[in-house]
């Protein structure tokens, strides 16, 4: 096997797949900064931004067999490091980094403010009609790719920005043409934007499902999902792994992991439910089921959305301390829990925290800490009413109440982790002045 490379070689590719099939297939998983068809061999070459990109995608389709058009096709690393313009052109195809295209690479120098989508926008508006833009962080630093309607846009805004500055001393920009022809845009947000079609969603929706935290329609979100499988899309997780962690996976974690069922243990029977399991496993990923074991009750079954989501789980609850006890977190040697009356239904409930903003939530996973966060507040509550909502698990050493787009949130800071542990455990989706509250541990190590 050929060592690992940001290059992807892949084969079968037939006359019926086109670079943008191609594309669709790569782009969850990173940036395509270059892509070769090899149309008399039936291959193609995809270059990926960075490394990290390239192996996250071969990891994904290792288990998977990826399917264009119906047809199978083979990706491998290449034993090229780098496409380069001889590369290109002994393919028949002219480098388009030296020539131009709707397409442009910006990277951004000496960023002292933050740079948006609308940001972008209007400064590369002014040369023409901008159809799309896709924003990413790499180590050359902040970058985007830029789609113009017409070639002659792009050339005109290169030409007038080429090494200028957005904002006084700081931002600069160094521009060159990609070679790709089309970008391919998912989602309206933050970080991406087709102007051409304003429905696009803000990110990927999971199934549809009652409130609470679990019921009888969550058995049809399994089933729907075929044997063995689960409700929460797979193709759409990796995406928003590949963009929580482009930088990298947090040290421990290989991303390789495929087992979805986690063995917990010396739970404290008298206080553990699995409401509160759900609360805190729900930090790391959905959770389908959960079973405690009525044979040996400091012991419990929990099933995640999937491999990786497990494997977060194991990696930051190992050791955590809850109600009194140290926690023994592993991997369990059964794939899935049997569904029947001894088991909680998850899969189906509104409280799994990655059906929405999966990569805010990805980012944000660490092991229990002090300080917890606090969101979906009353519009009205104080910092007195929150501390007093909390303070039977742990004296409050600091609380701080503030707001983000008009929504009240709080950090609140406790002694121990044991006990930010046992107030997000108990306290989590429990009602606070008629609103459900949300929480989660923060990074942050003081207020």
């Amino acid at each position: 096997m050929s060592e690992p490379s940001k290059v992807i070689h892949v084969r079968n590719v037939g006359p019926e797949i086109s670079e943008s099939d191609l594309l669709q297939l790569v782009q969850p998983f990173g940036v395509v900064t270059k892509l070769v068809m090899l149309r008399a061999k039936n291959q193609a070459l995809l270059q990926m931004h960075d490394l990290a990109s390239a192996v996250t995608a071969l990891q994904y389709y290792a288990s998977i067999q990826p399917n264009v058009r119906g047809r199978n096709v083979y990706m491998q690393f290449s034993s090229h490091q780098e496409l380069t313009t001889m590369d290109q052109s002994s393919q028949g195809r002219r480098d388009q980094d030296s020539q131009p295209n709707r397409i442009i690479l910006v990277t951004i120098h000496h960023m002292l403010y933050p740079i948006t989508v609308e940001v972008l926008h209007q400064v590369f508006s002014s040369y023409g009609f901008v159809e799309k833009i896709v924003t990413f962080q790499k180590s050359a630093g902040f970058q985007a790719l830029i789609q113009y309607q017409l070639p002659q846009n792009a050339i005109q805004a290169r030409t007038a920005l080429q090494g200028r500055n957005i904002y006084d001393g700081c931002c600069q920009l160094d521009i060159q043409f990609s070679n790709l022809n089309e970008l391919q845009v998912n989602y309206n947000n933050e970080r991406s934007r087709d102007f051409t079609n304003p429905s696009l969603p803000s990110e990927q929706k999971g199934r549809p499902s009652p409130s609470g935290y679990g019921d009888a329609g969550s058995l049809y979100a399994l089933q729907a999902a075929g044997a063995g499988g689960v409700a929460f899309p797979q193709m759409g997780n990796a995406a928003a792994i590949a963009a929580a962690f482009s930088g990298g996976l947090p040290p421990g974690i290989t991303g390789t992991n495929d087992r979805c069922t986690i063995l917990v243990s010396n739970l404290n029977p008298d206080r553990i439910d699995e409401d509160k399991l759900f609360n805190l496993f729900s930090i790391y990923g959905n959770i389908v089921r959960i079973k405690l074991l009525r044979n040996k009750p400091d012991h419990a079954l929990v099933q995640m959305g999937d491999g990786f989501q497990a494997e977060l789980a194991v990696h930051f609850l190992k050791g955590a301390m809850l109600f009194g006890s140290r926690l023994e977190v592993n991997f369990s040697k059964h794939p899935s829990i049997s569904a029947g009356p001894e088991t909680r239904e998850y899969a189906g409930s509104s409280l799994n925290r990655f059906n929405r903003n999966a990569v805010k939530n990805y980012r944000y996973c660490c092991a229990p800490t002090r300080m917890i966060h606090l969101s979906a507040l009353p519009p009205e509550v104080t910092e007195e009413e929150i501390a007093a909502h909390l303070e039977e698990h742990g004296p409050v050493a600091g609380t701080k109440l503030f707001e983000v787009n008009g929504k009240k949130q709080a950090l609140v800071l406790f002694d121990s982790e044991e006990q930010a542990t046992e107030a997000l455990v108990c306290k989590h989706a429990s009602n606070l002045a008629g609103s459900t509250v949300r929480i989660s541990f923060s990074q942050l190590q003081a207020i």
